[in-house]
């Protein structure tokens, strides 16, 4: 009977121990499963750079064709050079306006819901500017809107972005990551330069280049809202971070003296945004729509590679003298551009100097970001970024006056000289205040 009865106790404890190995072996497969889940989470987890660079591409594209086809569409219009230039003064300035705002809620408001902000705006702006011919409405909208007669790095989103590309990465990676987001700015800004030939291309289906160019118009709003649906992607700036950004503090100084010669090489910029570029072009050398289009095309592509190139030179020679040595050189050519007897002669020097003249910009961004404290980064982007925007709506409404009264190339020659003037500045400076990398 004992020996009946012990039989099931084993069996039992035999189970009851089978048990424990497949309870065992199935908590080992469950943390064997989580860690895969884990992995598989990182592995499929975009970086939030992605985002903000897809965004940023959608948005040069549509500032590349607006800043060819605005003076086409305003000339059409019936407005004057001058007047064309008093809307550019408008756009930059209402750009740095509101610049100035984004470093105060920078520092208060969570930056991605800053970008949808923006990116709204942008979709409005594209949707007024294909509707409404009156000039002091259109003077109104490009002041309180998001068009950028310059096509580059002169917009409300810039000083955000840096600030959540700048939180995203390490300092060794920060100047690289600056390359990157430019070169994908100019490849960008190059599309839609060529894309701004498309109103032509649309007269075998009996759209007139007024008509094009208004649809062009509706796809830059279109952009925008793509450009929106991104930003959402990003996440939100963790709430440990909120507090820990800061307006200027113990880099005030430092940030006010970088400010005010950015601020003079923006000057200088002013006087040849791309709008009022394409416009010399025009009327100097009568180029049609469609060969600005493929040289603005080939202008920005020029930039694009000199991104790269900048970052490379930065490690080498430092950041300073790389935003010195490459701009002193591509103001020499813009000058000789205004003195070239032909067009092919004047779209080479240009050219030249815009394989040259954007190694500054990520640069630039980067010296900044290095140089100031983590909790002021976004509030130096902002209070370099104004100025600048500042100084640069001064200047186009002086240029479109000086074209509108002489054949010669004023501008050009006033951009030049200011810039090499800035560069010298920066170099007797900065020289020796060296970011940490570099240190």
């Amino acid at each position: 009977m004992a020996e009946i009865l012990h039989r099931p106790l084993a069996t039992d404890t035999s189970f009851r121990h089978l048990c424990r190995l497949q309870v065992g072996r199935g908590k080992r497969l469950a943390v064997h499963a989580s860690i895969n889940d884990r992995e598989t989470r990182t592995v499929l987890r975009i970086h939030p750079a992605t985002f903000l660079f897809a965004a940023r591409a959608l948005r040069d594209i549509g500032d590349g064709f607006v800043a060819v086809l605005l003076p086409i569409y305003l000339l059409a219009l019936g407005f004057t050079p001058l007047e064309v230039g008093v809307i550019a003064t408008a756009s930059l300035l209402g750009s740095a306006l509101l610049t100035i705002c984004v470093g105060f809620l920078g520092a208060r408001h969570d930056h991605r819901q800053l970008l949808l902000a923006g990116a709204s705006l942008m979709i409005a702006t594209g949707v007024a500017f294909a509707v409404v011919h009156d000039y002091a409405l259109l003077l109104v909208i490009a002041f309180a809107g998001t068009i950028n007669p310059s096509a580059g790095s002169v917009s409300v989103f810039v000083p955000l972005e840096h600030a959540v590309l700048t939180r995203e990465v390490t300092e060794r990676e920060r100047t690289r990551m600056f390359a990157r987001y430019s070169l994908v700015g100019a490849f960008a800004g190059a599309i839609g330069g060529l894309a701004a030939a498309v109103p032509d291309l649309l007269g075998p289906i009996g759209l007139d280049r007024l008509g094009g160019i208004r649809a062009m118009f509706v796809v830059y709003a279109l952009l925008g809202l793509l450009g929106g649906l991104l930003y959402a992607r990003i996440p939100s700036r963790p709430a440990a971070d909120a507090g820990a950004t800061a307006a200027l503090g113990p880099s005030r100084h430092l940030v006010f003296k970088l400010a005010a010669l950015f601020s003079l090489d923006a000057f200088a910029g002013g006087f040849v945004v791309q709008s009022l570029l394409a416009l010399w072009l025009f009327e100097r050398f009568g180029l049609s729509l469609s060969e600005a289009a493929v040289f603005f095309f080939w202008s920005g592509v020029l930039s694009a590679l000199s991104f790269p190139v900048a970052a490379w030179l930065s490690r080498r020679i430092g950041l300073i003298n790389t935003m010195v040595f490459t701009h002193i050189p591509s103001s020499i050519a813009l000058m000789l551009a205004a003195f070239a007897p032909t067009l092919a002669l004047a779209l080479a020097f240009l050219l030249v100097r815009a394989a040259l003249s954007q190694m500054d910009v990520p640069t630039r961004s980067s010296y900044v970001m290095a140089v100031v404290t983590e909790a002021e980064r976004a509030a130096a982007a902002s209070f370099t970024s104004v100025p600048r925007s500042l100084a640069a709506s001064a200047s186009p409404v002086l240029a479109g006056a000086l074209f509108a009264a002489s054949s010669r190339a004023w501008p050009l020659l006033i951009c030049g000289a200011l810039k090499i003037v800035y560069d010298l500045l920066l170099l007797m400076q900065f020289r020796r205040l060296k970011p940490p990398e570099e240190c």
